[in-house]
């Protein structure tokens, strides 16, 4: 490799070299003076591609350094490279013969100090709260008094024992616990999945979904908390669907969960302080209420008592009152008729107005059976015929005129006329009435085909075949054994 570079000779005398040999020349001199370095920068260009591999920039204000971060040592990180962030990086020098460069294989990234470290924090906390994470139109109310708790913290340190006697001695609930890594690499990723998880427990499962949730944590460095400034855990806790309390480190230490949180505790103690009432004052609370609602009820009533005693005192005795009404009323019933008297005069009035209609009622009766009698007496099948004739005749005349189908139909019509004429002539009564048979009717007029419920004295009216007469009935006769009628015997008496 030294005749490589010292030698000046015309380059025709010079051996030749392939590019690979040149590469490879480079390279073990980089890789030999330089072994495991440390180098101080500003991340510029950060990349990382699906394969897990990380590709950033080391730079300062006169010179660039490309690194790269094998996907193996990227999950070990302290902290992740972000541009603009001043860090110290661990590795070793050594040339990439694809591109002819060098580069540095970063295995440890760590922030340049104390200032770095915040600068990358600031320029996240801004970041998130120009999304509106932060806002304080987003934070809810806790629950007054939650049945379940849930609590993000380390199972085996001394925040989760401080959480539950706290709860113990204030309102004893149901705590849910989600262990976690509070610390290193894993503490981030692992809260984050907690909160998540919390989030997504069904409202009706089996195991009962909390009212709250605290993240908890005791204090320690800014390194220590680091994982409560990650950006996955900042988002779960905005997108919490529950309540969340953040209680992380001491009263001075602040993480990004604490600006995303509904609420901040300064220790996890006074976190379980924010989530429950204490028990013994609300039991006092509510005995003070009801021992001041038993002496305004009580109060009130005897004032009200109070006020009716004094306003029935203003008033007129009842006896009084109803005094002058009595005697009204004493009077008015003495004015009265006696109701047997009254019922008396009533009676008195109807029987005699009963013996003044009956004869107009009787008169009445007979007037109306006359001008029946009359009327029925037009209806003589004699006349009836008469008219059949005279109508008979003028159709005859007619016929005479008429020829071919209208003689038929003519014919028919009277065929017709003279079968109605038989068949009226043999259902009237009237032909009924020429064989001896009479019809009878009582006072109203109405048809009457037995002797049973005719009393004596009935005026009965007898339609015979040329006229009517009017007959009393009598009394009927005894009962007797019937006897025999001759074949010749005659009609006998109707009565």
């Amino acid at each position: 490799m030294s005749n490589l570079i010292e030698d000046d000779a015309p380059a025709g005398n010079n051996p030749e070299y392939t590019v690979s040999e040149i590469s490879g020349a480079v390279k073990r001199v980089v890789e030999g003076e330089f072994g495991h370095v440390r180098v101080r920068g500003e991340v510029g260009r950060v990349s990382r591609p699906r394969s897990g591999h990380i590709y950033m920039d080391l730079k300062d204000d006169r010179a660039v350094l490309a690194g790269v971060i094998w996907k193996g040592a990227a999950r070990g990180l302290d902290i992740q490279p972000e541009e603009g962030l001043e860090v110290i990086a661990t590795g070793r020098l050594t040339t990439f013969p694809g591109q002819s460069r060098y580069q540095i294989v970063i295995e440890a990234l760590a922030p340049a100090g104390m200032g770095a470290l915040m600068a990358m924090l600031e320029k996240r906390r801004r970041m998130l709260a120009a999304e509106g994470l932060f806002d304080e139109t987003r934070k809810r109310p806790l629950p007054y008094l939650p049945r379940v708790i849930g609590v993000v913290t380390s199972p085996s340190g001394a925040v989760i024992r401080d959480i539950l006697h706290r709860l113990t001695e204030r309102f004893p609930v149901h705590v849910l616990v989600w262990p976690v890594a509070v610390q290193g690499e894993r503490c981030g990723p692992e809260v984050a999945a907690a909160i998540n998880g919390f989030s997504a427990m069904p409202v009706d499962g089996t195991i009962p979904r909390p009212d709250v949730v605290i993240v908890a944590r005791g204090g320690g460095s800014v390194e220590d908390l680091w994982g409560f400034n990650d950006e996955a855990v900042v988002r779960a806790a905005a997108a919490s669907t529950m309540p969340l309390i953040s209680a992380v480190g001491h009263e001075t230490d602040t993480t990004l969960i604490d600006h995303a949180a509904d609420r901040r505790a300064p220790t996890p103690t006074a976190a379980a302080e924010m989530a429950v009432p204490v028990r013994a004052e609300l039991a006092a609370l509510v005995s003070d209420l009801e021992s001041r609602r038993h002496r305004a009820l009580s109060s009130g009533l005897e004032r009200r008592r109070q006020r009716l005693s004094d306003l029935g005192r203003a008033l007129p005795q009842p006896e009084q009152i109803l005094a002058e009404r009595h005697q009204r009323l004493d009077l008015a019933t003495a004015r009265l008729i006696r109701p047997d008297m009254m019922i008396a005069s009533l009676r008195q009035n109807l029987a005699l107005a009963a013996q003044g209609l009956r004869p107009a009622l009787a008169r009445r009766a007979q007037t109306a059976r006359l001008a029946l009698v009359q009327r029925t007496a037009a209806l003589d099948p004699q006349r009836l015929a008469d008219r059949m004739a005279q109508h008979r005749d003028r159709l005859d005349d007619r016929a005479a005129r008429l020829s071919g189908p209208a003689k038929s139909i003519l014919s028919q019509s009277r065929e017709k006329l003279q079968a109605l004429a038989r068949t009226l002539s043999a259902v009237s009564h009237h032909t009924t009435l020429a064989r001896g048979y009479a019809v009878v009717r009582d006072g109203d007029g109405q048809v009457r085909t037995s002797a049973a419920g005719i009393a004596a004295g009935t005026i009965l009216d007898l339609q015979f075949q040329d006229g009517h007469v009017t007959a009393a009935a009598g009394k009927p006769p005894a009962k007797s054994r019937p006897k025999r009628q001759r074949d010749d015997d005659s009609q006998g008496n109707l009565f």
